[in-house]
């Protein structure tokens, strides 16, 4: 037989040691900078986390106190007056902004990330651009509709709006996700505005997340209404090098999401690089680029690259018969100037311009 400590430190022998059970971390709450036996057992609160930002737990979802201070509610105050709504339960701005990165490693801040109000924010998305679309463009087709709906709410818009907003600075993201730059990355942005939507829906209403992104739609400097840019690009590209467009494109993973990069040639030349939650956006964004580019730059090409895009064009135009083609030292227009692509129509375009006034008689002709 072993022998134990007795309450007076002496050893008792004859009866065995016994070991006292050790406090578990569960039974702890932090005091000053010690831990300290918890009354209540099983919670531990970090005391000073809650109070530096003003949380305090409501019912099923963290509540800000504006009147606690300091720096998440004053970013959700600045957020809402960006926004241009004050919200009645500022717990769901506060999850909007709350990317799952952060809620995982931080969960007595904000438990509830924003993907489930990223899907109610979504589903709203749809059903306000099928409604404008419809009652603003009563003789466009259901493929005309549903080609510019897709263009108003895809990732590279909606990452548009996010940072006409700003919203990147208001996100709270992990450690990993934060330095890697996720703050600019497209698909997280459009993601926070679907899930700042959603928000505002289940707040203010239909109408307020009606107004909220058709105002802003209508403010981008030069919002999307075409989204085939590959066969724009392509159209051009023949055009102009004689060649068919490639794609070269690539995933790498940035934190918990996988961003695309693809590089479109036209032979061997780099004509844009573009970026995108998929393969396929990455490569629209590259031939915009693209696009923007030649478009630009056409009338500088070399005289060489001229040559030979005449030259392979050549026999398509034997076969189309075509009217004899201008000197090497007189280029024709087309070999100068592309082929304007116009939409089918300027879908979600407002207000529309007023038609020309028709002219007087005996009013000169401008």
């Amino acid at each position: 037989m072993r022998a134990r400590a007795g309450d007076h430190g002496r050893l008792v022998p004859g009866r065995p040691e016994r070991r006292l059970p050790r406090p578990r971390r569960a039974d702890l709450r932090l005091r000053g900078k010690h831990w300290a036996r918890d009354p209540r057992r099983g919670r531990r609160e970090d005391h000073h986390r809650r109070a530096s930002l003003g949380i305090h737990p409501g019912e099923g979802r963290l509540i800000a106190q504006p009147q606690s201070a300091v720096p998440l509610a004053q970013s959700l105050q600045q957020l809402q007056q960006k926004i241009g709504i004050h919200f009645r339960d500022p717990g769901l701005l506060l999850e909007a902004v709350t990317h799952s990165s952060f809620a995982n490693e931080s969960p007595s801040i904000s438990p509830r990330d924003n993907e489930r109000l990223e899907y109610l924010g979504d589903a709203v998305l749809q059903l306000i651009a099928a409604e404008y679309l419809y009652k603003h463009h009563p003789g466009a087709t259901e493929g005309e509709l549903t080609q510019t709906r897709s263009a108003m709410v895809n990732t590279n818009t909606l990452a548009q709006l996010a940072e006409q907003l700003g919203l990147g600075d208001y996100l709270y993201l992990g450690k990993g996700i934060a330095k890697g730059g996720g703050r600019n990355l497209k698909s997280l942005l459009a993601n926070a505005f679907e899930a700042v939507l959603g928000a505002v829906f289940l707040d203010a209403g239909y109408d307020a997340a009606y107004h909220y992104y058709l105002n802003r739609y209508r403010a981008l400097p030069s919002p999307v209404r075409d989204e085939n840019f590959k066969g724009r690009l392509q159209q051009v590209a023949q055009e102009r090098f004689g060649e068919t467009p490639v794609y070269d494109s690539e995933g790498a993973r940035v934190g918990q999401h996988r961003e695309y990069t693809s590089v479109v040639f036209a032979g061997a030349q780099p004509l844009g690089t573009g970026h995108g939650a998929s393969k396929q956006e990455a490569e629209q964004d590259a031939a915009r680029a693209a696009l923007e580019g030649l478009l630009g730059s056409l009338t500088e090409a070399p005289a060489a690259k001229t040559a030979k895009s005449r030259s392979r064009r050549a026999p398509r135009k034997k076969r189309e018969a075509p009217p004899a083609e201008p000197s090497p030292a007189e280029p024709s227009a087309m070999e100068t100037v592309p082929a304007e692509v116009v939409p089918l129509h300027a879908m979600a375009e407002e207000p529309v311009a007023p038609a020309p006034r028709s002219r007087q008689f005996g009013e000169p002709i401008e």
